[in-house]
């Protein structure tokens, strides 16, 4: 990405950020920015990994689950507030995508985001990187970890940040963390629990997302760390508004479908990849780049 289209992105954002009170949508971006939609639209998304629509609809989400926690204002005043015509079709957004009504998340009293400000870095997006440059993780990556995990959290499951740094610190020193730096930016981390090998957080920076550092990581667990071992992970399930892609991302890994989840009350779906279709797909990918 070259560095004035990250920065028409950054003027993007700028704008979205000053405006999540007022209805948003491409059109009225790309007039405001100077581009024509199609491009806008490519650009955006290939830069931070969402639509402008999904992005703007979770950070007006995130900004009424702040006010629903930090304020008593009424939640029809906070659907206004964030852009919403009615109550009903705040209500009805909120809930397919925090799976819990604006009432009872107040109730509950516990905020977390769905995303926070994505913020883009400047440097060209470095192409050579392979997963011989992944490591171990160790205590001192993990600042940049955990902006990493709330940069790409998607509110999936509920983030208990002090937990999370406990489980986070226990897999490091086990050796159960990786990471994938390009330069000082952390663009990869990946955490997973044994026996079974369970992939427990795969998080990849926006600006990388399309890049294939998912498979980088998997190989590397599968190559270096854990041969001829089932893989699982756990994702959305099938028709969550608040999946941005991950299911179809892991099943062009080859990963399989499996049962049914609630995790921290959270509907999800377990994924396997069995030893065996990971060789198998790693022989199509070689084959695809062949005939390439």
């Amino acid at each position: 990405m070259e560095n004035n289209a990250v920065i028409s992105i950054e003027q993007v954002i700028d704008y979205i950020e000053n405006h999540l009170s007022e209805k948003i949508d491409l059109e009225t971006v790309s007039t405001t920015v100077n581009y024509s939609k199609y491009h806008l639209h490519r650009m955006f998304t290939e830069t931070v990994g969402l639509t402008i629509h999904d992005y703007v609809q979770r950070r007006q989400l995130t900004e009424a689950a702040k006010l629903l926690v930090f304020s008593d204002k009424p939640i029809i005043e906070i659907a206004f507030i964030c852009g919403y015509e009615s109550q009903q079709s705040f209500t009805t957004t909120f809930t397919a995508m925090y799976k819990t009504s604006p009432a009872q998340y107040r109730d509950k009293q516990e905020f977390y985001p769905l995303l926070l400000q994505v913020v883009i870095h400047n440097k060209k997006v470095n192409t050579t990187l392979t997963k011989n440059n992944i490591r171990f993780a160790t205590i001192e990556d993990i600042p940049s970890w955990m902006e990493l995990l709330r940069l790409v959290v998607d509110g999936y499951p509920v983030l208990d940040e002090t937990d999370y740094l406990h489980k986070l610190k226990i897999c490091i020193q086990n050796k159960q963390a990786l990471v994938l730096k390009d330069g000082d930016l952390l663009i990869g981390a990946l955490a997973f629990s044994i026996p079974p090998c369970c992939i427990e957080f795969l998080g990849i920076h926006p600006q990388y997302r399309k890049r294939g550092i998912q498979k980088f990581f998997l190989d590397a667990l599968i190559e270096d760390y854990y041969p001829e071992q089932d893989i699982c992970i756990t994702t959305y399930r099938k028709g969550d508004r608040a999946d941005t892609g991950y299911r179809k991302e892991l099943q062009k890994l080859g990963f399989a479908e499996r049962e049914l989840l609630i995790e921290f009350g959270y509907p999800t779906q377990r994924f396997v990849l069995t030893a065996k279709c990971s060789e198998t797909n790693d022989k199509r990918l070689s084959s695809n780049k062949t005939e390439i």
